[in-house]
């Protein structure tokens, strides 16, 4: 495969990764930083592909590496800082003290009768990402596409919300 056809598949290829960046980075910016800086490592390493193989699959690793990589070097850049006059500041909103922590059961009372109102297609996938699965493990274990797990998720969330509204700081 010659450069020139290495650099046109890696373009195609380069928007479908922008939602997986999104994902990981949380922010508009850091996602494009993070692809560019993806295209600009497979560009560079393009002797390590081998052809015939999963070039997205290829570009993912790589920017799923890279991500964790600069994910690292922050922590371990913030690790060296004291803290320790931060802390003495932790917790003294008196909004979100508890004494008896009869409040806190009387918000998870709500919470769970919230949880226990949904309808049972949207509690399920919404409970198994709320304990921990991916989207493509629900999908798998409900035996139903991947877009239907988020989509039930997602009205899961508004549903919570709207029921809830009560907690809102800004309610």
């Amino acid at each position: 495969m010659t450069a020139l056809e290495f650099n046109n598949l890696v373009q195609n290829v380069a928007q479908s990764l922008r939602p997986a960046a999104m994902n990981l980075t949380r922010d508009a910016d850091d996602a494009k930083d993070l692809v560019q800086e993806t295209m600009l490592k497979a560009l560079t390493n393009r002797d390590k592909f081998k052809a015939g193989t999963n070039l997205k699959a290829w570009l993912y690793t790589i920017m799923r590496n890279t991500f964790i990589n600069n994910y690292n070097k922050v922590i371990k850049r913030s690790s060296n800082i004291d803290s320790s006059e931060y802390l003495q500041y932790l917790n003294t909103d008196e909004s979100y003290v508890t004494q008896n922590k009869g409040t806190a059961t009387f918000v998870m009372n709500d919470i769970n009768k919230a949880i226990a109102g949904l309808n049972e297609e949207h509690r399920t996938p919404f409970m198994m990402y709320y304990v921990g699965f991916k989207y493509l493990e629900i999908a798998e274990k409900l035996q139903i596409p991947i877009g239907t797990v988020k989509n039930r998720i997602h009205i899961a969330r508004k549903e919570l919300k709207k029921v809830l509204k009560v907690y809102q700081q800004d309610a």
